[in-house]
């Protein structure tokens, strides 16, 4: 009996750490920029020049988004777009002095790049929570 007991609850155990789900990786934005100074083959000037560019680009959306938090007004998918957009635009905007030709259209295919990757993610992500499941034939 408790043998019983024991290996149900070894059981019950182990279904509910396998459904629980490994926590994301930290970001890494050393890693990050040190990838992006390769891929747009950066010189360590360009390198200083575009990471803090990146950062004060991560800094506004980040206090955009406090903002928003702390108003208690939840915006709505069109204005967090449009002023993702916004922010966007003014980052290529001050890349363009610091960057070639070459250099801004590889970055302009990575961001497009990423974009599509996190947008492909976050549509897994809604639609395991809201689609229905598939009808099978």
């Amino acid at each position: 009996m408790k043998a019983t007991v024991m290996t149900i609850a070894l059981l019950l155990a182990g279904t509910a750490y396998a459904q629980t789900p490994p926590p994301p990786p930290a970001p890494n934005a050393a890693r990050h920029m040190d990838d992006l100074a390769t891929l747009l083959d950066l010189n360590d000037t360009q390198k200083a020049q575009v990471q803090s560019i990146l950062q004060e680009q991560h800094a506004k959306m980040k206090a955009s988004f406090e903002q928003a938090k702390a108003s208690g007004t939840k915006p709505d998918w069109q204005q967090m777009k449009a002023q993702h957009e916004q922010l966007q635009q003014e980052t290529l905007q001050k890349l363009a002095p610091v960057l070639s030709a070459t250099q801004m259209k590889k970055f302009e295919i990575i961001q497009q790049s990423m974009h599509a990757h996190m947008g492909h993610h976050m549509a897994h992500g809604q639609a395991g929570a809201t689609a229905p499941a598939p009808t099978q034939n």
